[in-house]
Formats: structure tokens, sequence, C-alpha cells
């Protein structure tokens, strides 16, 4: 323990002396900070997923403001927040943001809405009926990565069609047979409990 309260000490004191880019510097100081604190409380735990990118919450957030306006009045507080996960899903070296919810407002029977957003926060598409987590499979379809989304219990292969993915998975083509192991999850909200934020 003393251990790891010494490394990150020694690594605040290393990035203060760095002076390249400050936005990237009081970020790694709010993880080293969170974690010494929360190390000295003995409440760390440090398989925990790193804080993700202030500036990317932030659009994200604008973003559902908007695309979310007719809902904001029926929403309770409790149910304002959302998960999110990162992926280059076009190969442009630049993510497109998945955005999922896990309350009743967003979710029923059959599974919960979210949405894909471009690298500017700009609508792909709103998806309904979706269980998480969301694989990206290795093939792809108009440059975009295909995308296995369970629903009633069953994947189905979401392919791009006319710069969309479609709405309800649920009624897209069965996937037969396991997932393949190169896929990658996203939205992976209930097996590596996600830092959910709020909107």
């Amino acid at each position: 323990m003393k251990n790891i309260i010494v490394t990150i000490i020694g690594f605040l004191v290393f990035c203060s002396c760095e002076n390249k880019d400050k936005r990237k510097e009081n970020i790694v100081k709010a993880i080293a900070l969170d974690t010494l604190s929360k190390t000295v409380a003995g409440t760390a735990n440090l398989n925990e997923e790193p804080v993700k990118d202030i500036e990317t919450v932030k659009m994200i957030r604008e973003q559902l403001l908007v695309l979310l306006k007719s809902d904001l009045a029926s929403l309770k507080k409790e149910d304002r927040f959302f998960f999110y996960d990162a992926s280059d899903l076009n190969k442009d070296n630049k993510d497109e943001y998945f955005v999922g919810f896990s309350n009743s407002y967003f979710c029923g029977s059959g599974g919960c809405s979210g949405f894909v957003l471009n690298n500017d926060g700009s609508l792909i598409n709103k998806f309904s009926v979706t269980d998480f987590p969301i694989l990206i499979a290795p093939t792809s379809t108009d440059n975009f990565s295909d995308l296995l989304m369970k629903s009633g219990g069953m994947y189905h292969i979401v392919k791009m069609k006319n710069g969309k993915y479609p709405a309800n998975p649920s009624i897209e083509e069965k996937w037969n047979g396991e997932a393949p192991k190169e896929s990658t999850k996203v939205l992976d909200i209930y097996e590596k409990k996600m830092e959910k934020y709020s909107f």
C-alpha cells in the first residue's frame, strides 16, 4: 500500500514538472489524487476502468439534451444518466460513441434504447430493444463495422445502410452460432460496472 502511495506521489511530482498539455495534466492529476485518496481510505479498486475524457462526456451530455429535449420533462432525476463507450467504427482514426441507458424510462422487457454518435457528437442513429453489451463484429458494410446486438435473447447482425444502422435490431437477420471471438464488447455496463454520467 505504501508503495502505491509513493508511486502516485512521484507520478504527481513528475507530471507537475511537465508543461506540455495543461488539459491532460489536469486529468492525470485528478485521477491520481482520486486514486490516492481512495487508497489511503482503503476503498481503491485498482481494476476500475480509467476515467473517461472530460470533453467527450461534456459533448455527449450536450447532445443528449438536444436529442432528448421532448423527454426531459418526463425524466426523473435518477433516470437522467448515461453510459458511453468509444470505438472507431469506420477506421478513420476518430472514435464514434455508443451511448446507453439502464433505467426504466429507457428500458423495457425488450431491452434498452441508446444512440450511436459521430466523433463530433452528431447523430448516426438511435437504437431500441437492445440488451447490453453490444458486440462490434470483425466484418464491415459500407466502411462501417457490423454490430451484433442482442434482442430477445438472440444476437442480430446490424449493418450500416445508407449512412445509418437500423434502429430496431430485433427485426434484423439473426446471428447463427457463437459470437466471433474477434468481436469487441461495448457498453458492457453490467459486467464492467462502467462509470455513469448525469445529463
